[in-house]
């Protein structure tokens, strides 16, 4: 089964990919890694979602924070790609949340991404990942996700 056919299986629809705000790229590739630049939850939304976890958000929203990027980075790895059946392993994500000091459930959050990365490649979506507390995050956003990814030709 293609990706395409599994993300209409699974009832996903990719949005738009966000593009770079500066004088950066979306995706790089040297070899076979690809590496994406930060996304946040903001791809095919009409209203931003701004503020902090343990403040604004809950760590369940954050989850659903952390698939919405998700969702950008496989829409960017698609664009740059042509398709992600060129995806060979899901290698790293890097999470980094807009948290409150005494916010703790920086793993849950991410689990949103790393459980879509799952679901739509199956054993080839499970990766490393490290995940960070922000005192800061640009546009006051409650996460950004960067990820690298191994393709084939």
């Amino acid at each position: 089964m293609s990706i395409a056919e599994r993300l209409v299986e699974l009832g996903i629809s990719l949005p738009k990919p966000t593009g770079p705000a500066a004088s950066y790229s979306n995706c790089v590739q040297t070899g076979n890694l690809l590496y994406v630049s930060g996304k946040g939850p903001v791809a095919g939304l009409s209203e931003i979602p701004k503020g902090k976890l343990g403040r604004e958000f809950t760590s369940q929203q954050g989850a659903q924070f952390a698939r919405l990027a998700g969702l950008d980075i496989l829409a960017a790895v698609e664009q740059h790609l042509g398709s992600l059946d060129r995806v060979s392993q899901v290698v790293k994500l890097q999470g980094f949340i807009n948290a409150t000091e005494e916010f703790e459930q920086h793993p849950e959050v991410l689990d949103g991404c790393s459980t879509l990365m799952v679901e739509v490649f199956g054993d080839k979506g499970l990766h490393a990942r490290s995940v960070f507390g922000a005192m800061s995050l640009r546009a006051n956003l409650p996460l950004v996700i960067d990820s690298i990814f191994e393709v084939s030709e």
